[in-house]
């Protein structure tokens, strides 16, 4: 518990962005779950369509600071990596 007001006010706001901090990180996995398992289908037009949206909110969850530079740079290039190779052999 906190033993100042100040603490306090930080304890609430360290609460509203660990919230959404939350939501952004729940939205970025469930995209990037359904664009693996259409490129594991082997829908690459299905694929095709999501990635682009994909990418994008990886970028915006980084930009929020919720995921650090890098780690949102690799989770793109796995990504882009994996639709290239499924394209290839469509």
């Amino acid at each position: 518990m906190a033993n100042h007001k100040s603490a306090a006010k930080q304890a609430r706001r360290n609460e509203v962005r660990r919230q959404r901090n939350r939501g952004w990180r729940s939205r970025m996995r469930t995209e990037v779950k359904k664009l693996r398992s259409a490129l594991e289908a082997g829908d690459v037009d299905a694929a095709r369509a999501m990635l682009r949206g994909t990418l994008g909110l990886i970028d915006r969850t980084a930009r929020a600071g919720v995921l650090h530079d890098n780690t949102a740079a690799r989770y793109k290039s796995r990504l882009q990596r994996a639709f290239d190779q499924r394209a290839a052999q469509a």
